[in-house]
This record gives structure tokens, sequence and C-alpha cells, in this order.
């Protein structure tokens, strides 16, 4: 088998790694409550539960794939979970929680998380203005059946004193392999802090930043119009894509036989491993994806990596083939399954062709 060379390219697959080979997606979050109840935290069971019909009438219309979370599974959770659709509050099974979601889960309402709803809009790529306007016009839709709790002085109220105000959380989901490896992640994320964003890893506060990929999001929700907070983090972000292009193409230049073998070993690991956790699996992949971002390796659509990131975990990887399994058997079906769609492609390594 030949290696297609990059000219060779489509202009789908070319169009696909420009709009998404470090900005991965964008989300709107609004942290809303009802006025005159109490937090979730200090409710009784059954002020939650009105709490959940309340809103869940309301959202029916604008979502109507509608599920109660108190008694689903776990397994079901998790994949929920791994889709950025729950937060790990409603993964761990909070009392009289919902979710509310359209049939392609790109808007979506949490019930009794910390607070009483929180809307949540998605969208590939650098993709802010449009999921602050899908956000916007969901919110408005809820509040006209809803009462919220909100004050002329402060903004909507939230269980949160941090979220006060617009109860706004605007994000990116960025893939940063050449900060990393040239050692600029840290400094980055430390100026971000002191102009009011934070970054977090692939699934939050106090999760790590696995396979490269990195949530930033502002954190000031107080003072600011919501159109201004969206404006500035999209700024933001194209200036931190801007650094990772230039840390990708100082790695190609400066350190290109450290990367294209980089690449090779997460590929003859990714398409010959017998075992695989999810965390390796992601570590690999990700190291697969920045091979193919510097053309170094051939062959291989970054679509098909960026797919494989949400198979191999380990919600995902139970619900293809529709049951549980234990770890070194989830650990067995992933290398199973990547075998099998990275085996036999072809990968540039070290300068030669491998057949």
């Amino acid at each position: 088998m030949s290696v297609r060379p990059a000219a060779a390219r489509t202009p789908e697959e070319e169009a696909y790694r420009e709009a998404y080979g470090i900005i991965l997606s964008s989300r709107v979050r609004l942290a809303r409550n009802l006025r005159g109840v109490p937090f979730p935290d200090k409710a009784s069971p059954e002020v939650r539960a009105d709490v959940r019909r309340r809103v869940m009438e309301a959202a029916r219309e604008e979502l109507p794939v509608q599920e109660t979370l108190s008694g689903s599974s776990m397994l079901h959770r998790q994949e929920l979970f791994e889709d950025h659709l729950i937060s790990r509050h409603l993964l761990e099974g909070r009392p009289e929680a919902a979710i509310c979601m359209d049939a392609a889960r790109t808007r979506a309402v949490m019930i009794n998380e910390e607070d009483h709803l929180r809307i949540q809009t998605l969208r590939p790529g650098l993709s802010l203005r449009e999921a602050w306007s899908d956000a916007n016009a969901l919110d408005d839709a809820l509040e006209k059946k809803l009462d919220y709790a909100f004050s002329s002085s402060l903004g909507y109220l939230t269980s949160c004193p941090t979220n006060v105000g617009t109860g706004m959380r605007a994000s990116t989901m960025m893939h940063l392999p050449g900060l990393v490896l040239m050692g600029e992640m840290e400094p980055i994320a430390n100026g971000l802090a002191k102009i009011g964003l934070t970054v977090r890893g692939r699934w939050g506060e106090g999760t790590a930043a696995l396979g490269h990929m990195f949530q930033v999001s502002n954190q000031l929700t107080l003072g600011m119009p919501e159109d201004r907070i969206v404006a500035d983090l999209e700024e933001i972000a194209k200036e931190i894509a801007g650094h990772e292009r230039n840390a990708r193409e100082r790695l190609k230049r400066e350190r290109r036989l450290f990367v294209e073998d980089l690449a090779a070993r997460a590929l003859g690991i990714l398409a010959s491993a017998k075992l695989m956790t999810a965390q390796e699996a992601l570590e690999r992949l990700s190291e697969l994806r920045l091979g193919i971002a510097l053309d170094l390796a051939k062959g291989i659509e970054m679509q098909k990596v960026d797919h494989l990131l949400l198979e191999v975990q380990p919600a995902h990887l139970q619900a293809a083939i529709g049951k549980p399994l234990a770890g070194e058997e989830r650990d067995l079906e992933r290398a199973s399954r990547l075998r099998g769609e990275l085996g036999r492609r072809p990968v540039k390594r070290l300068g030669k062709r491998t057949e």
C-alpha cells in the first residue's frame, strides 16, 4: 500500500483540518434558578422534584429529548458526561436530576445540578458567537414560562457567588500539544489567569489535560455583558491558537525527527497493542493527531482520529458493543477496535515509507 501524498488530500479533509485542527469546539453555559425556591443543595426532595417537573414542562417544546437521571445507570450517565452533556455533579447521581436535549444534542438543560437549571449549547470549532446566540434564544424561550431569580443590582442569582451576574461560562476546547511539548503551556495558563480566564483539563475543573486537550473559559460573570465576554474569549482563543501554530512550526523546524518519531511510535502502538487503557489511547491519538497536523503522518484523516478520541472512552466503548465490560475487558476491546481502524494504515516514519 502506498502512502498518499499530502497534495492528494481532499478539499473536505483540508477544510476539516483548518476548522478543527486546534480549536475543536465552543460551549456556552447559563446558570439559572427559580425565584423564591431554595437552591438544589438546600431544597427538600419534594421541592427538587417540583423544580424538575416545572423545568421539563417548560423545556418540552424546545428540547423534546428528556431523561430523568436519578434512576439511570452509571454507564448511561458516563456516556452523557463523555459527550459533555452533563457535569460531574450529575454523573455522580444528584437526586431528582434530569436532562433535556434537542435531537442533535447541541442544546441542553441540566436540572438540579448546583443550580435549578443550567442551559448549555455546543458548536464545533471556534463558534462562540453562534453558541451564545443559541443559548440566548433558548434562555428567552424558557424565561417566558419560568420566573427566574434575578436582582436588578446583581443580575441572575446563582448557588455559587462566582456565577452571579450573567451566570455565563463560555469556553473553547483546544488541542495544544505544541505548547505543551515546547514547555510554554504553564506560563500561558498563568497569564490567562491574570486577565480573568481559566485553563482546565478535558473534563473541566479538577481534571487532567489528557491528550493535550484544554478548556479555556471566562471566570468573571458580574459586571460584564454577555456579548463582551464572548467577544473577549474569542479573541483570546484566536491568540492561543496562533501561539500553538507557532509552537508546532518550531517543533517541525527544530525538532522534526522527534515529532516524526512521536507520531510513528503512537501509530505503531495504536495499530498493534493488545491492551490499551483509555488514558494511553487519548495520549497516543493526540500524538498521532499532531503528526497529521504537521504533515508528518500521511494517509490518515484527522477526522478519523477525532472520531476515535470519543469512541475509545469507556462508556462509548461499552455502548458500542451493548454490554458492560470489566477493566481489562475494556482495554482488550479498545485495543481491538484501534487495530481495526489503524492497523493497516501507513504512516511516514523517520523519512521512510512503510507499507
